[in-house]
């Protein structure tokens, strides 16, 4: 077989490319595609995404994410299928909020509940919320505290329909940043930021 035919992609990994390509992204997000991580999977695709200041011409140090879609037709066994989603999610926040006992509690159910909400079918969930409390000293040290929340999850969407999923993980994205849910009935930690 020659070699330009065995590379490439599976058809339906390419459907599942266009699944994601045809999500529609909150407007407070820039989204753009990224080198996926090597040998992990036979195919993969990555996108990164920052969230975006309310005023035009701003920095934003509000949030950044990354969304990863796996695909091995060997299903590994952790997996639970032959695709897998890996996401990273990161927002810095004031310091009382970086303090509350709940807030790694709160971070998981907003991923699940996006997934959830948007009718995202998936297995094999698991992932881990950090949450951390700076203290400048030395020079730093007039720096007022902050603290910062990570959300890194991966879960395998059941098939390649995985536009629900990449929507989930940019609401998701948007919520730890400090705004409004898209969806009803989802209550915020808190309306006070950190700014950078």
């Amino acid at each position: 077989m020659p070699e330009s035919i065995a590379l490439q992609p599976p058809a339906v990994f390419t459907a599942a490319v266009d699944a994601i390509r045809a999500a529609t992204l909150r407007a407070e997000l820039t989204v753009t595609d990224i080198a996926a991580p090597g040998g992990v999977a036979p195919w993969s695709m990555a996108l990164a995404a920052d969230v975006t200041p309310a005023r035009h011409g701003n920095d934003s140090d509000l949030g950044t994410g990354r969304f990863i879609l796996l695909y091995d037709p060997d299903e590994p066994e952790a997996w639970g299928g032959p695709f897998r989603v890996v996401c990273f999610a990161q927002a810095p926040l004031e310091a009382e909020i970086g303090v509350d006992p709940f807030l790694a509690n709160v971070a998981w159910s907003w991923l699940v509940d996006a997934l959830d909400s948007r009718g995202a079918k998936y297995n094999s969930a698991s992932g881990t919320a950090t949450k951390t409390l700076s203290t400048g000293f030395g020079e730093l040290a007039t720096q007022e505290d902050v603290a910062q929340i990570e959300l890194r999850a991966s879960w395998s969407p059941v098939d390649h329909d995985v536009t629900t999923h990449v929507e989930a993980w940019g609401e998701l994205l948007c919520m730890l940043a400090g705004l409004p849910p898209a969806a009803e009935g989802v209550s915020l930690l808190s309306a006070h930021r950190a700014r950078g």
